[in-house]
């Protein structure tokens, strides 16, 4: 959604009636994930792919129908059948799509505020009814609960926390509460109801988008290599932060690309930021007077990775000064260090992608080696949103 964002925004402020195309689940190897989306106008303009170009031909020409009328759908292609070799699908997956027209100012009116919390990088939900014992495209929209514990905004149209329905009060309770848990998580996926919304039941089947805010990166040692490791986070989708104590190292100049610039003692700025299960830590400084009192810090973080520069002679000096100052070996063990996978890479470029892709490794459980030495699914699940 992301990628068409501005699309998407203008279409509605603009009330131009369009029909949105959604991937709801894929299995085996698919190209897009959950939550891809095409849009097609009344204009038949298209903005945004659901397949890499697979289906997009047949996806098009259902957007039309359901843009006049014919109503939401959910659209199936795999490789097993007929009209899926007809529209190009052999890479071997299956894929599953929602259609759905925002013909209507009111449709448009709503979507366009979720557009606009995505667009602040404010958390939401949507949850889409696809199948079962509940009106095909009925939509619930929920925002999580503040710190204060007050869910979503006060000015929030309907239910505090919530607008929209999907029929029933009791599957709306039951998805929004479902739907918090997943944003938290940032997975998104299609979960199954009673038609009331009891547990463990399959009468409805419900596709829940999270738009959760980008993850942190935060990059510390203002060097060409955290240059080149904030370029590669941007690119990938992390909200980077670059920290230096060093005032004629830590300049907006040198990191362009960074969401933020810092200068400030490194273990300070991490004791004083937000960081959660999604943030990313690469230490780059290879300094003991940074290092230690950095990791020590980043150590007692819920942070899903933490990277740290250096020869393998330097990790075991730097492993005996955070034991010396009181640091347990079950934190150690998180440290990934030396930093990255063994890609032969030489320089702050190619250093920068072995960062990388020791991340993606990290988060989706990859093995590292070449997917040609490999057998069974190249997908890696990892959640709801499993990608490789």
């Amino acid at each position: 959604m992301r990628d068409i964002l501005p699309d998407l925004r203008a279409r509605c402020s603009d009330g131009i009636p369009f029909a949105l195309a959604t991937v709801v689940a894929v299995h085996g190897s698919a190209p897009r994930d959950p939550g891809a989306v095409l849009a097609v106008d009344a204009a038949g303009t298209v903005v945004g792919s659901v397949s890499g170009g697979c289906v997009e031909g047949d996806v098009y020409e259902v957007a039309r129908e359901v843009l006049a009328g014919a109503g939401p759908r959910v659209v199936s292609y795999g490789i097993s059948d007929d009209e899926a070799f007809g529209v190009g699908l052999t890479c071997g997956g299956t894929i599953e799509i929602l259609v759905r027209a925002y013909a209507t100012a009111a449709e448009r009116e709503d979507l366009a505020a979720v557009l606009d919390l995505i667009a602040a990088d404010l958390p939401v939900a949507e949850a889409t009814v696809l199948s079962g014992a509940a009106e095909t495209g009925a939509r619930l929209v929920v925002r999580p609960a503040l710190a204060s514990g007050r869910p979503g905004t006060p000015d929030t149209p309907g239910t505090p926390g919530t607008f929209g329905t999907l029929g029933s009060e009791g599957l709306d309770a039951a998805v929004s509460d479902d739907a918090r848990g997943l944003l938290a998580q940032g997975h998104t996926g299609i979960q199954w109801y009673g038609a009331h919304g009891q547990r463990r039941m399959q009468e409805v089947a419900v596709f829940v988008r999270t738009y959760a805010p980008p993850p942190r990166m935060l990059v510390f040692g203002a060097i060409d290599h955290a240059a080149a490791t904030a370029r590669i986070g941007s690119f990938l989708g992390y909200r980077v932060t670059v920290c230096d104590a060093r005032p004629a190292f830590a300049t907006r100049e040198r990191f362009p690309t960074a969401d933020e610039v810092v200068r400030a003692w490194p273990h300070a700025y991490l004791e004083s930021t937000e960081v959660d299960a999604r943030t990313v830590i690469c230490v780059l400084t290879h300094d003991p007077k940074f290092d230690v009192p950095l990791l020590a810090a980043a150590l007692r973080t819920p942070a899903a990775y933490i990277g740290v520069m250096g020869s393998r002679r330097t990790h075991r000096d730097r492993l005996a000064r955070l034991r010396a100052a009181g640091v347990d070996e079950a934190h150690l063990a998180r440290l990934a260090s030396p930093v990255g996978l063994d890609l032969g890479a030489r320089t702050p470029e190619e250093t920068a992608v072995s960062i990388a892709a020791e991340i993606i490794q990290h988060r989706w459980g990859g093995t590292g080696r070449p997917l040609g030495e490999l057998s069974g699914a190249i997908h890696h699940p990892g959640g709801p949103t499993g990608t490789r």
